[in-house]
């Protein structure tokens, strides 16, 4: 009687950490930090009747399209053309690196000579779902930069929550992802969870809250800030690595 036959073991490889595909994805993740330069020059031209409190404005307030009064709030804001074009591109930033940064390079932190297997599942999963909630988060901030909060569309507040809320859970599913590879995961973690806490206190209280900018802002700004640092360890890590291998090949061809 022969044996029974055993079980092939689970194919193993290293992802390619230096191609341009995820050069160009770390880079376009990163870039979502110019949303913090809109910002800024938008509040500074603000044209209402009181300066804009970043405490107290709604982030939307500074896309409305006319000015007057809207759900209560005096707003005007000239150049809500550039803060609902940064929407768009912080949107298409994110959606272009969860296309070209592979789960392979998400599994180990974008750590050239790192082997993964197909065996452990619970990686792969995890990694494909950091793709996917940053792709809806860039899906959810298209939809705020395309239809502005006073078009009388719920399309906006749609994309909102869908912001905060995936982008929140994408950062703790990364940084979760990420532990021991570097240290940078803590901070996402940290992002993460303050992102996600403060979207439930919005939800609960309605924003009803003495400081609804502040609020807000601490839904937003913590999946900003932790994608941008994210994307900047991989576009580090693969840089060096690129810079490694043409200086190897370099090496080889003079020899």
């Amino acid at each position: 009687m022969s044996p029974a036959p055993t079980a092939a073991p689970a194919v193993a490889f290293i992802p390619n950490v230096a191609s341009t595909r995820q050069y160009i994805g770390a880079w376009a993740v990163l870039s979502v930090l110019q949303y913090f330069a809109a910002e800024a020059a938008v509040a500074m031209a603000w044209a209402g009747p009181r300066p804009y409190d970043l405490r107290t404005g709604y982030i939307s307030d500074l896309g409305a399209l006319s000015c007057g009064v809207f759900d209560g709030r005096d707003i005007c804001s000239p150049l809500n053309w550039l803060m609902n074009a940064s929407f768009v591109v912080q949107g298409l930033g994110l959606l272009l690196g969860a296309v070209l940064l592979t789960s392979g390079l998400l599994r180990v932190a974008a750590r050239p000579g790192t082997r993964v297997d197909w065996g452990r599942r619970q990686p792969w999963v995890a990694a494909t779902a950091v793709r996917l909630l940053t792709g809806a988060a860039g899906a959810g901030t298209v939809v705020v930069g395309l239809v502005p909060e006073d078009v009388g569309s719920p399309w906006h507040y749609s994309g909102a929550v869908l912001y905060f809320v995936t982008g929140g859970a994408a950062l703790l599913v990364l940084g979760l992802l990420w532990l021991r590879k570097t240290g940078l995961a803590w901070f996402l973690l940290v992002c993460g969870s303050v992102s996600l806490a403060a979207t439930a206190t919005g939800g609960l209280t309605r924003m009803s809250v003495p400081e609804p900018g502040t609020l807000e802002r601490l839904m937003g700004y913590p999946v900003t800030v932790g994608m941008a640092a994210a994307g900047l360890v991989i576009a580090q890590r693969v840089h060096r690595h690129r810079k490694e291998r043409r200086a190897a090949a370099a090496v080889t061809t003079v020899g």
